[in-house]
């Protein structure tokens, strides 16, 4: 399984230079949508990074499939999104920086 990426070439520049390989650029919410339906059905990628801004600007209905699709998992990455810590446990749904304590 694979990471990919899907959004505007300056969200995916950070993304190309930490070596993810499989980036997929998009402008404008028609282009999103469409490659983002694309790569929910590729078997082969596991996590797919998507622009929380763009998410946003989605209809209800794909906006609802996206968050709730299982394979791959979609992770929004923006700063409205939240922290690290919140991400990861909704990406795979166990908190991994828990602690005894916590």
């Amino acid at each position: 399984m694979e990471i990919a990426v899907l959004g505007s070439e300056e969200f995916i520049l950070g993304f190309r230079l930490a070596g993810v390989t499989r980036v997929y650029r998009a402008e404008g919410i028609r282009e999103f949508e469409e490659k983002l339906l694309e790569l929910l059905q590729d078997t082969s990628i596991g996590v797919l990074a998507i622009d929380s801004s763009i998410l946003e600007k989605l209809g209800a209905s794909t906006r609802k499939k996206v968050l709730e699709n299982i394979a791959p998992v979609v992770v929004p990455v923006g700063h409205e999104e939240g922290d690290l810590r919140d991400k990861v446990k909704r990406a795979i749904g166990v908190d991994l920086y828990k602690t005894q304590r916590d």
